[in-house]
């Protein structure tokens, strides 16, 4: 990290501003080989100066730049942030100038990047910037929030501190026996700790289940026949005409996809194609996408007409999702029923038409409650946030239950050090305290450019 980097920092297109950053030991002295205004090697940190940016003796832009000198900047390095016109044309000159007087271009967030290995934020705050930037929704930002603003990383800190002074007492036990004021480790002592420890972490581990949702939301699958109205309640439910609607059986050939967004969460409706034996080649994997997508689903809507008798098609879809979160939609209730369903299935049926909004403002409210999305509001968001962090709290909690395995086996404390600290150590990784650099590489690569 010797070097010099720069990127476009904003959306490049036509807007009011564009922002190129720099950051690392020669930003400032780069910027000022092709700025006109104040030196700015000697205006003091954290000023914004107005001036022009040059090419010899051409003027690509005006501009206003930030100056910010180290440690106090997001990567504790010199930091030069200039703020041009939005133009594609003027933003990329600039960018040019800066390659060509001695930066280097910046790797996919490699400025985060910077910010982590530096000690300036954790490995749970750096990937809250990326879940900052990629937030579609309210809850989704106040998750990141609570990441970026260090809530979690302390979590896992405390407990990283509870297991490290565990570790420091059966050291001293083991090398000190004479030493009285250390509390001495026994199987009884660290049975309770441990279990302590334990539910702790089966608590973040809990709570970060919902974490998904909030993130992604939820994969809602709308299944059926053909014919019988899932394009034209999907174009209902977006209130837009995403999916063409014809009375032509077989019409929607793969999936259409849009969302909306329901008490802050993201949901995610899949138009399918309509499920039915067939010959024809693209309408047979039109099909075989459809029952794929009920696999994936997080909930699944079957569609059955209120005008038609039920059909052995319909009956094996009813039994394949009778295993997954389903919700049935009897469609076209504004026509007379011919439809017949077993009293057993009642409470998960749906009535509604695509003319009048009832019917799908019942569906839009039981997914609600199906998945308990208003309570996301008033909780404190404080989850781990991605597979990464959940995998490594798993492994911790496995490592605990060999440990109380080995423990009620009346193995001997100091043989347990070992598996105590892997343990250390994975909580260790979440937060970057321990991380290997192939990882590391992997993570920031998944940034946009500039950040």
């Amino acid at each position: 990290m010797e070097d010099t980097i720069c990127a476009i920092s904003t959306s490049l297109g036509v807007g009011a501003i564009s922002i190129v950053r720099l950051s690392g030991p020669e930003a400032i002295a780069i910027t000022n080989k092709i700025y006109k205004g104040k030196d700015l090697t000697k205006v003091e940190s954290h000023t914004i100066n107005y001036g022009h940016i040059y090419e010899n003796d051409k003027i690509i832009d005006e501009v206003l730049v930030s100056v910010m000198r180290a440690p106090k900047t997001f990567t504790t390095e010199d930091v030069v942030e200039i703020n041009c016109h939005g133009g594609i044309a003027s933003t990329n000159k600039i960018l040019e100038l800066l390659l060509t007087n001695g930066c280097r271009l910046a790797e996919p967030g490699e400025f985060t990047k910077r910010a982590f290995l530096n000690g300036r934020i954790d490995l749970i705050e750096a990937e809250a910037v990326s879940d900052i930037i990629n937030a579609q929704t309210e809850n989704s930002r106040s998750l990141a929030i609570n990441q970026l603003t260090g809530e979690l990383s302390r979590i896992i800190q405390n407990l990283r501190q509870e297991i490290l002074s565990l570790m420091a007492n059966i050291e001293v036990n083991i090398d000190f026996p004479e030493y009285e004021d250390a509390e001495e480790i026994t199987h009884n002592v660290l049975k309770p700790k441990l279990k302590d420890i334990k539910a702790k972490l089966l608590e973040i581990l809990n709570e970060s289940n919902n974490s998904k949702i909030i993130k992604e939301g939820i994969d809602v699958a709308i299944i059926g026949r053909p014919n019988v109205g899932k394009s034209s309640i999907l174009n209902s439910l977006l209130e837009e005409n995403k999916a063409i609607v014809t009375n032509i059986a077989g019409t929607t050939r793969d999936i259409v996809e849009g969302s909306i967004i329901l008490a802050g969460i993201k949901i995610n409706f899949i138009d399918t194609a309509g499920i039915r034996k067939t010959e024809d080649l693209v309408e047979k994997i039109g099909v075989d996408k459809s029952l794929a997508t009920i696999d994936k689903a997080d909930l699944v809507i079957l569609v059955l007409n209120n005008n038609e008798k039920l059909l052995p098609e319909d009956q094996e879809l009813l039994t394949k999702i009778k295993k997954k979160k389903h919700i049935i939609f009897v469609n076209k209730c504004d026509l007379s029923s011919t439809l017949t369903l077993s009293e057993d299935i009642k409470n998960e049926i749906i009535r509604g038409n695509t003319i009048e909004p009832n019917g799908l403002n019942d569906l839009k409210k039981a997914i609600v409650e199906m998945f308990n999305l208003e309570s996301f509001s008033q909780k404190d968001l404080t989850y781990l946030s991605n597979a990464r962090q959940i995998s490594l709290v798993k492994r911790a909690i496995k490592i605990i239950d060999e440990v109380e395995e080995q423990l009620n086996n009346e193995v001997p404390v100091d043989f347990l050090t070992v598996d105590i600290k892997n343990c250390w150590d994975l909580l260790g990784e979440i937060i970057g305290a321990t991380y290997k650099d192939e990882l590391i590489d992997e993570l920031f690569s998944k940034f946009c450019l500039g950040k």
